[in-house]
Formats: structure tokens, C-alpha cells, sequence
């Protein structure tokens, strides 16, 4: 089981160095991937009444595809999007930027996805938010014709592309598509799609009983459910124990990934996000 960290953007701030000193931080600890998050833009809560999301205007986001592209020029960690919100963005785009995260790293991007939950977000990118979950399944299928043919001709619901295609095309032919996501129709989306999962929830009876859809769903779709990879993750709460113990439930559920969150935490910086990851990679090597 192979395990990294979640990158702790919203208490990373603007200075180039400290995205620097942790990347580089985490990859000497023996962490073998980072996971970020996405939202481009925040909602304001004096505009937006009664605004009940868990980030607003004043929430740091770094772009996760130019902090990779960032990130590949002084590491050589597997970077993961956890995830990136699919049908809010330009399909054809989007294949560009992952195809070349790809090539910096010479085939260490996983392209996680998901359909997000924030419509202000949605209006402020011009896409329709009611339609997501029929957007990410067509953009699915783009993508991986996107990353593997030199010229594509599509035409669905929502995307259409006339005889073009991407140049360079990524290392990954295509790059490994996870769903991220908690509901029955999204499980159901990842058993027919999906190349990895990244739970919320830990390990126990929600867990198996989102696998047993997830499963049954991709036998219905003729693959095999074993071929579905996951990635559970741990937070620090303040106390390695909890820790320790989540990282070997993960393992023994059968997770290939799991991923260290710190952020939250009430750690003061970089510093104190690197000392608790030491202290764990102590107790748990990740390599």
C-alpha cells in the first residue's frame, strides 16, 4: 500500500518557498504521492445568505495543475488531484493540463474527479451545474480518447471536437481516472468508469456497502471490480495512535493508496505540518 500526503493548501500561503519546502519535505520523509484539492473561486457569505459551504472567499486555493507543474521541477512524488471538479471545466482543457503534468513528471498523475457541490462556483466558470453528473461521464470518455489518439473526432451533449487532437500526448496512454464522491448514483458511475476510488468515509460498514454497488456496477459493465484501486485517508487530530491504527484498517480493507491529512489541525505552518508527518512516517514508514 502506497502512501502519501494531502497537500495542506488552505494553510499554505502564497510564498513560492513554502510549496517548495513541502513538497520537497514530504518526498524526504518517503511519502510517495500528494493529493490536492481544488476550487477556483470561493463564494462570499455577505453576498450569498445563509452560505453553508465548508470554504468561502477568504479560503486559499492553489490551482492544482500549476502547483504540479511547480511541484515536478523539485520532486518526483506521484501528484494526485482529489479531486479535481470535472464539469465546471473545458474537457479539452483539462486534457491538455493533465497531459502535461504527465510529461513533467514522466507518468506520476493520477486525475482525480469529481462533480463538486458548489453552484456559485459553477455560475462563476459558465457551466451548468444541474447537468454535472451527465457532463462527467461524457468528459470521461473524452478524455481517455483525448490522451491515447492523435486526431478525435466527438460529438456528445456536451463537448465537440472536430479532427483535433493534443500534442505531446501524455506519458500514461491514458492517465489513470479516479471518482471521488458519496452517493449511489456516483458509486454505481464509478463501478462502470472508474480506475480508482477515494473514499471519505473509513473503513467499516458504509464502506462496504458503497464497494458492494461499486462492484456490482462495473460487473455489470463487464470489468472486474478487483481492478478498481482505492485510497482511503487519516487525519491528524493531534495524536499518533489514531493514526498509526487508521493507516493498517486501510491496509487491511485492501486499500493500494492511503493518504495523510494534517490540514485542519491547527498547525502553525509548514514546519509544524512536516514535524507531525515525521513523526508519523516514524511510526509507519511510507516506503
Amino acid at each position: 500500500m502506497e502512501i502519501g500526503v494531502i497537500f495542506p493548501q488552505t494553510e499554505i500561503g502564497p510564498d513560492p518557498a513554502d510549496v517548495r519546502t513541502y513538497g520537497t519535505g514530504v518526498e524526504h520523509l518517503g511519502f510517495r504521492h500528494l493529493v490536492a484539492y481544488d476550487h477556483v473561486v470561493g463564494a462570499d457569505p455577505a453576498v450569498h445568505a445563509g452560505w453553508r459551504g465548508p470554504y468561502d472567499v477568504d479560503t486559499r486555493f492553489h490551482e492544482p495543475f500549476v502547483v504540479f507543474g511547480f511541484l515536478a521541477g523539485c520532486t518526483s512524488l506521484a501528484l494526485v488531484t482529489g479531486i479535481t471538479i470535472l464539469p465546471q471545466r473545458q474537457t479539452a482543457l483539462v486534457a491538455k493540463q493533465a497531459a502535461e503534468v504527465d510529461l513533467l513528471t514522466g507518468g506520476r498523475l493520477r486525475l482525480g474527479v469529481g462533480i463538486g457541490w458548489n453552484p456559485v462556483e459553477y455560475g462563476a466558470l459558465g457551466e451548468e451545474f444541474t447537468t454535472r453528473g451527465r457532463r462527467l461521464e461524457e468528459q470521461v470518455v473524452l478524455l481517455r480518447r483525448l490522451w491515447t489518439e492523435r486526431s478525435v473526432t466527438f460529438e456528445g451533449e456536451f463537448d465537440r471536437i472536430d479532427g483535433a487532437g493534443l500534442a505531446p500526448l501524455p506519458v500514461q496512454r491514458p492517465i489513470p481516472i479516479w471518482f471521488g464522491g458519496s452517493s449511489p448514483r456516483a458509486y454505481e458511475r464509478m463501478g462502470r468508469l472508474a480506475d480508482g476510488w477515494m473514499p471519505l468515509m473509513p473503513p467499516g460498514p458504509k464502506l462496504d456497502a458503497a464497494l458492494a454497488t461499486i462492484g456490482a456496477a462495473a460487473e455489470a459493465a463487464g470489468r472486474d471490480p478487483a481492478s478498481i484501486a482505492m485510497e482511503g485517508r487519516v487525519t491528524w487530530t493531534g495524536a499518533l495512535g489514531p493514526v498509526v491504527d487508521g493507516i493498517e484498517r486501510w491496509r487491511l480493507r485492501g486499500a493500494t493508496h492511503v493518504s495523510v491529512n494534517t490540514m485542519g489541525a491547527g498547525l502553525a505552518g509548514v514546519g509544524d505540518h512536516l514535524d507531525v508527518l515525521g513523526r508519523i512516517a516514524g511510526a509507519v514508514p511510507p516506503a
